[in-house]
């Protein structure tokens, strides 16, 4: 564990004067089993734990709501979290994975885009932790995301069909298989799409790496499709944008898409010094539409910030970029 002390000689003062931080130490672990780091909070070892995936989603309903006989037991906060998750696809044909890709074709791309039900995995995947990503890569909680504020893809597997046949495939006939590439971490949601483009007549292999292993492929554009995600660095869209202006190609930058767009990077570099918030937020929003025309990616959802914290902790917040100021926090302990 890590062990954070006190810095006595800390300035900061309190409202009423007393000293910041309030708590002596913090001890910070690094449970490797999700199932163990539940257990551990469970039975009071822990005085809060963040974020909500594997087993403490055993907290929580369908609805992402915490379960009727935990409800004493502790405190759950949640909020948009400045993170979209996603599918990329290489856009790029002169790299051997991309060569004779179905994935060079637009319609194919925007097929598996309407080919599975984002709101449903959502909710019986993850508990209604997150929202499904129907509006591009700005994600909920970010100025100027609003929901519907672009069209972007909802489950419709009648238009995936008809993109299909008209890109030559019907049924999904002659339609090779396209590998995606992802982690343990992911696989039970890309299952999910796997079996649900199926139905579609498009074909997924999964193919699981090591996260660092995956990372790397994807930054030396040696997978054609692989699952990403993107926090904000700063809390300003232009942060996501970035990923797909092609002088960010990776490995140097993060356009892991390699996604190249004349029109698309003129709007770029004029919202990059554009001053007027309402004139940039409309540039944003063509370039949002530039990249679901396109299909550059397959937006999955919107994360959300989750932690939960025992009755004695006080004034423990969080923030959409998932950041913890503990100067205010302590613990109200009556044992």
């Amino acid at each position: 564990k890590l062990v954070l002390l006190k810095n006595e000689m800390y300035f900061e003062k309190d409202a009423d004067g007393s000293s910041l931080p309030k708590l002596d130490a913090v001890s910070i672990t690094f449970i490797g089993d999700e199932e163990v780091e539940y257990l551990e909070f469970l039975k009071g070892n822990l005085d809060f734990l963040s974020g909500s995936n594997g087993s403490n989603l055993e907290f929580l309903d369908f609805d992402g709501q915490v379960k009727e006989k935990y409800r004493d037991r502790f405190t759950m906060q949640n909020q948009p979290y400045l993170n979209t998750e996603y599918l990329g696809i290489l856009i790029d044909s002169t790299y051997d994975v991309m060569k004779a890709s179905p994935l060079n074709d637009k319609l194919i791309r925007r097929a598996i885009n309407l080919g599975f039900n984002r709101k449903e995995m959502i909710r019986f995947l993850k508990n209604n932790i997150g929202h499904a990503s129907e509006e591009g890569i700005i994600p909920r909680g970010l100025p100027p995301y609003k929901e519907g504020w672009v069209k972007g893809y909802q489950y419709n597997p009648d238009s995936s069909r008809a993109l299909l046949a008209a890109a030559g495939y019907p049924g999904g006939a002659g339609l090779k298989p396209i590998k995606l590439s992802t982690t343990s971490q992911y696989l039970t949601l890309c299952e999910y799409i796997q079996s649900q483009l199926s139905e579609i007549g498009i074909q997924l292999e999964i193919e699981l790496n090591p996260a660092a292993t995956n990372r790397e492929l994807v930054a030396l554009s040696k997978i054609a499709f692989f699952r990403k995600s993107w926090v904000a660095d700063y809390p300003d869209a232009e942060n996501y944008l970035a990923l797909f202006y092609s002088g960010n190609f990776s490995p140097n930058g993060p356009n892991y898409t390699h996604f190249k767009n004349q029109t698309y990077d003129e709007l770029y570099l004029k919202a990059k010094t554009e001053l007027d918030r309402e004139v940039r937020y409309d540039l944003y929003r063509q370039m949002e539409e530039i990249i679901l025309e396109e299909a550059v990616i397959v937006p999955l959802y919107y994360d959300q910030v989750v932690s939960y914290t025992q009755p004695y902790v006080e004034k423990m917040e969080s923030n959409p970029l998932n950041l913890f100021d503990l100067k205010r926090v302590r613990l109200n302990r009556t044992d």
